[in-house]
């Protein structure tokens, strides 16, 4: 058939299996429980010669696993369910018929999972089911005291091993130590030891021998060390020998350079290839104010591709000479409008795992094997979304009060060609550090669009994406800086005619939710309401309550981002300044949550009522930060879209 016959075969697979449309709500909105629908897999790895896939299974009620599947009928070979709360972060296949996990946790659909450093190995049959390593003592002959355990790579050939890096338990000093451990038997021998600094990571060259270490220390400030080649003897790399931070990611096949992440002044990252002495430096790719999207790698695991822009990533291709040039171009041309990344290939790049998604689309994944000249779907995110019944997000940029140019999205409902004068909701992102607004696929954005409202988000002062002076931008500035660059947001869409400025609400979560309320006091003039889901409203609470001050670097992050200062925090927090908010809130927020913790929320509601402004109130036991169950997040979003509707209506 060809390559883009099976391409034109997949598509219109996919488009006939697109997903059900479900039952209408109203008026042909989408119903909710389709946004709210549990993301069932994730993660899919293909076994080394590709005889099977693993993939993270989502089973419902907190609970997660592993099942393994055989590619040749995707009959199951292996299903393991582990505790609640407990996930697979990461699958490593060692060889076709072993794998290795790296286990975590997550408490609250709105926080990041949390990993726990164990490494545990099965068989594809999932068998011989071993604790390698971990904060519990090893069964096996590692001869390490316990730790974190974390995965630095597989061997070029697969060999049943894989490299791993361990930071002591007992200690927050020391040195990074890689070592290469056996996934049968436990046996490991230490292949790089770096004396000085822990956690860093590790890239070996195409000898397995490993050549450079990365990382940052308690106050972000960045690490490069180098080894000879024989990985034995490293040096630190001088901040200033380079001109800038480089950040290594793979050796070429020949061994004579190395492919990084390279920023000059802390501006953004651009793609570059080096010598490995790093003085003679060629630039690959690079976006302008930003950093370079994800880089495409091929079945060599050499870099093919890296995507550009805000919106659907434009793609600059790198090598011409990539034995999968073509059948990547015919796959983008396949599936116009979205977004497609090899992320996986047996080690004889015969069978690639390949995802698509947009903006529009949650994502799916399908599986190529050139030998057998198939192309077939193999998971979904969310089924139940129809990419049709979608809005479009729309990449802007304009600039702040201050002449600083600063971009962000606009997703607009389905069937609107020219948004104007519409109810807008401001979505500010959560963090508010290392992460920004992105096109894929949103479900705050899609859900508020499907009810007819525009929905702005901007990547204010402190997001990532841009390097890390524009982030560090955003340091102890929360209250001030990050939301006047919102509130200038606002006030462009207003001038560009899209939102009306008397149907303005305000929404968001975490930190989100701290610059819903802090929009209020900002900008009375232009909101009229405001909602936040596990917000967090006094920022004395995050230094001396939540999860992230229980460690030496949660403290010091804390330090450097918002402050010790107890009456500043306080100053530069929602909860004083609830007799300034003068609209209606909503405040949903779980009972168990760690990262900001209820008793602040309790406090945001409590002074609101002091001050004759009673918030929609919605606690919910048994949940962190934010809602797992899918009758909560079903109730809040069906909350919340009442009381949008009550405030600033629908559109015109």
């Amino acid at each position: 058939m060809g390559i883009r016959g099976l391409v034109r075969g997949l598509v219109a697979a996919l488009l006939l299996a697109g997903g059900s449309l479900g039952g209408v709500e109203a008026a042909g909105q989408v119903p909710v429980e389709d946004f709210v629908a549990r993301q069932t897999f994730d993660n899919p790895r293909i076994s080394s010669e590709g005889s099977y896939v693993a993939v993270s299974a989502d089973l419902g009620d907190d609970y997660h696993g592993i099942m393994v599947f055989s590619l040749a009928d995707m009959s199951q070979t292996a299903f393991i369910k582990l505790p609640r709360y407990e996930m697979p972060m990461e699958i490593y296949w060692v060889s076709d018929t072993r794998l290795i996990y790296v286990k975590g946790g997550k408490w609250g659909a709105r926080e990041e999972p949390y990993d726990f450093g164990e490494i545990i190995a099965m068989d594809y049959d999932g068998k011989h089911h071993t604790y390698i390593f971990g904060y519990k003592e090893s069964t096996l002959s590692m001869g390490l005291e316990p730790g974190h355990g974390n995965v630095e790579g597989l061997p070029e050939k697969p060999n049943g091993k894989f490299y791993m890096t361990r930071t002591s338990t007992e200690s927050a000093i020391g040195g990074s130590q890689l070592y290469e451990v056996d996934a049968t038997t436990g046996r490991h021998r230490l292949v790089a030891d770096v004396s000085g600094e822990q956690n860093l990571g590790f890239v070996m060259d195409t000898a397995g021998v490993p050549r450079f270490a990365y990382g940052a220390d308690k106050n972000e400030r960045q690490l490069l060390f180098v080894a000879d080649a024989t990985g034995k003897q490293w040096r630190k790399v001088p901040d200033d020998s380079v001109g800038g931070v480089f950040r290594p990611l793979a050796f070429s096949m020949d061994g004579t350079h190395v492919f990084g992440r390279y920023a000059v002044d802390n501006g953004p990252g651009a793609l570059v290839k080096a010598d490995t002495s790093l003085q003679q430096r060629e630039v690959l790719a690079s976006a302008g104010f930003r950093d370079i999207g994800d880089v495409v790698w091929d079945s060599r695991w050499q870099p093919l591709a890296v995507e550009l822009g805000g919106g659907l990533p434009k793609v600059e291709y790198l090598d011409a000479a990539s034995p999968d040039l073509k059948l990547y171009q015919s796959l983008r041309s396949g599936f116009p409008g979205q977004r497609v990344r090899f992320v996986d290939h047996s080690a004889d790049g015969n069978v690639s795992l390949i995802y698509i998604d947009s903006d529009r689309n949650p994502g799916e994944w399908a599986v190529m094997d050139r030998k057998k000249d198939v192309l077939a779907r193999l998971l979904q995110r969310n089924p139940g979304i129809d990419p049709a019944t979608m809005g479009t997000r729309r990449y802007i940029s304009f600039k702040a009060s201050d002449g600083l140019e600063l971009d962000g999205y606009l997703t607009v409902p389905a069937g609107v060609a020219d948004p104007r004068g519409m109810p807008m909701v401001m979505l500010p992102h959560g963090g508010p550090h290392y992460v920004a607004d992105a096109w894929g696929f949103d479900t705050d954005a899609q859900f508020l669009a499907s009810r007819g409202y525009l929905v702005l988000q901007v990547n204010y002062r402190g997001s990532g994406g841009r390097g890390y002076a524009f982030q560090e931008a955003g340091y102890k500035r929360w209250a001030t800086r990050i939301q006047d660059d919102l509130v200038d947001g606002m006030r462009w869409a207003v001038a560009q005619g899209y939102a009306d400025p008397a149907r303005i609400c305000t929404y968001g979560a975490s930190f989100g939710g701290y610059s819903a309320l802090m929009l209020a006091v900002k900008a009375p003039d232009l909101v009229k309401c405001a909602a936040g889901m596990s917000g967090l409203y006094d920022l004395r609470a995050m230094a001396e309550k939540s999860d992230a001050s229980r460690s030496y670097r949660g403290r010091a992050y804390i330090a450097r981002v918002i402050g010790d200062d107890d009456k500043e925090l306080l100053a530069n927090s929602p909860l004083a300044h609830a007799a300034d908010i003068r609209v209606p809130v909503f405040l949903a927020h779980g009972r168990e949550d760690e990262r900001t913790p209820f008793r602040q929320a309790d406090a945001m509601r409590k002074a609101l009522e002091k001050a004759g402004n009673a918030p929609l109130w919605m606690p919910v036991k048994g949940e962190g930060h934010g809602f797992y169950a899918q009758e909560h997040a079903i109730e809040f979003y069906r909350r919340l879209e009442a009381f949008l509707a009550k405030n600033i209506g629908q559109a015109k």
